[in-house]
């Protein structure tokens, strides 16, 4: 998931009637025709949320945002404001963040880093790996998972892989809101059970192949087991992984876009992250030059 992202801080230290026989009786009452009688659209279920929610994020083709995103990074909270374009098929992505920070990753170039201009000494634009220990340092998510990612996952009832499934099977559709003025679905999960177990794996694994069979994410592997990003467990040495991707979950859903407008997880230890979505542009075409290094207006 982007979801939102945080990564952005600096690379360094510093339905049909079941009665139809009723249908019959419809054109004697009032005199009314069938064709006059009005229809009731269906009502808004779980499934259909959901569905709808899949799908905009399954056919994002481009998407312009701004995100404000707070993460727990070693028991403290970091706060960050992203400008964010995407587009996908292939991944490109540019985003530059409150700190004057830009990140600009597109597939197949830079021999797969990310071009990142850091706003402070040197002030030179680097070339850096977007899963390395630089660019994740202090960071829920890296530039490869902005977007939805995370949250699709979530939602994924088909990963046959999973240790633990039915995690899915606890969203549910609950009530409506306005988010910065926007109509809004909010989709909430509750799963109290929510804990860390103990994983041993019968061969070598990296750390994002334990996080998918979990479906957690990846951050809280490495932050609990004291594990750089990128790094490999060894066949038969125990690490703790949680059991889901939280305790709470807090989805509201544009009515109109079907993409989430915020997005609000809670783990063991309270807020885990929050990512807030605005100024939603979707599927509307991005020039080509504008995920180049010398786009006018960028300093990368």
């Amino acid at each position: 998931m982007l979801m939102g992202h945080h990564y952005l801080h600096s690379p360094f230290p510093s339905m049909r009637p079941r009665f139809p026989h009723l249908l019959l009786t419809l054109p004697l009452l009032s005199g009314l025709s069938m064709a006059a009688m009005p229809v009731a659209a269906p009502a808004l279920t779980t499934d259909v949320l959901i569905g709808r929610l899949s799908s905009a994020i399954e056919n994002l083709k481009t998407l312009r945002c701004n995100v404000r995103a707070q993460e727990r990074i070693a028991g403290k909270y970091q706060q960050a404001r992203t400008a964010m374009k995407m587009s996908f098929n292939p991944y490109k992505v540019y985003l530059r963040n409150d700190q004057g920070i830009e990140v600009l990753y597109v597939t197949g170039q830079n021999g797969g880093d990310a071009w990142v201009y850091p706003n402070s000494f040197p002030y030179v634009t680097l070339s850096l790996d977007p899963k390395g220990s630089i660019m994740r340092k202090g960071i829920h998510h890296s530039a490869l998972e902005a977007g939805y990612g995370t949250i699709a996952e979530m939602l994924d009832g088909s990963a046959e892989q999973r240790l633990n499934p039915g995690f899915e099977k606890t969203f549910r559709y609950t009530s409506d809101t306005t988010v910065l003025g926007r109509p809004a679905y909010v989709l909430r999960s509750s799963f109290p059970q929510f804990r860390y177990v103990s994983y041993k794996p019968t061969r070598t694994e990296t750390v994002k192949a334990i996080a998918a069979k979990f479906g957690c994410g990846e951050y809280r592997i490495l932050e609990r087991n004291n594990l750089s990003p990128g790094a490999t467990v060894a066949a038969g040495k125990t690490i703790q992984v949680p059991n889901a991707y939280g305790s709470r979950i807090i989805l509201c859903i544009d009515q109109k876009l079907y993409l989430p407008l915020v997005v609000q997880v809670n783990d063991d230890k309270g807020l885990f992250e929050k990512f807030e979505f605005s100024d939603l542009v979707a599927n509307q075409p991005i020039p080509a030059q504008e995920f180049t290094k010398d786009y006018k207006g960028y300093k990368l």
